[in-house]
């Protein structure tokens, strides 16, 4: 008889992964790829850089997996990876934009559209796309404590612990960032 691995735990999974059970390390990726994968977009604001972004984060998580606390959730230890990585990501692209300058500074403002669905009023897309921009002009501290709270829905406790700082840094920069999004909302 086959073990469910859709009901063992994040630890669980992990002493499996580390025992050779190849299935446990698909069995992360069902579970936490996709909000890996939105925490990155919307960090970095590039669909398709954030789908190599995200897979870097596995392959990460996967290869330190003898650091992680079976005690703590997988979710926030994936996600302290993915926003580790989305920082490299950036610096490696300010390096590569200072010394090609391929592109004009105007390109970094510049946002990957989601594409919203056919069925979404025009009025809802233009507000999003207003929003999604705003976000995209806030000083990467601020967003990903934004992102973390307000879009993957995480506790100030979980972004805290995912961002490596006090749960009070966390509200500080929540309220910092959404009185920059009003006041970018409101020009």
């Amino acid at each position: 008889m086959s073990l469910d691995l859709g009901q063992c735990s994040d630890g669980e999974l992990a002493a499996l992964a580390l025992g050779g059970q190849e299935r446990a390390y698909r069995e992360f990726l069902r579970r936490y790829r996709d909000p890996v994968y939105r925490l990155v977009r919307n960090t970095i604001r590039d669909s398709e850089e954030a789908l190599d972004v995200t897979q870097e984060s596995f392959v990460s998580a996967f290869a330190a997996l003898k650091r992680y606390d079976r005690e703590r959730p997988f979710k926030l230890w994936i996600s302290r990876i993915a926003i580790n990585k989305c920082r490299d990501w950036a610096r490696r692209r300010a390096v590569r934009s200072f010394f090609t300058r391929a592109q004009p500074i105007e390109d970094a403002f510049d946002l990957a559209s989601d594409g919203a669905s056919p069925e979404t009023e025009a009025g809802d897309r233009a507000e999003l796309g207003r929003v999604s921009a705003a976000i995209g002009y806030l000083p990467l501290k601020l967003r990903e404590a934004l992102i973390l709270r307000a879009i993957e829905g995480m506790s100030q406790a979980e972004a805290a612990e995912a961002l490596g700082v006090t749960e009070k840094t966390v509200e500080t920069r929540l309220y910092r960032a959404r009185a920059s999004l009003n006041e970018l909302l409101r020009d």
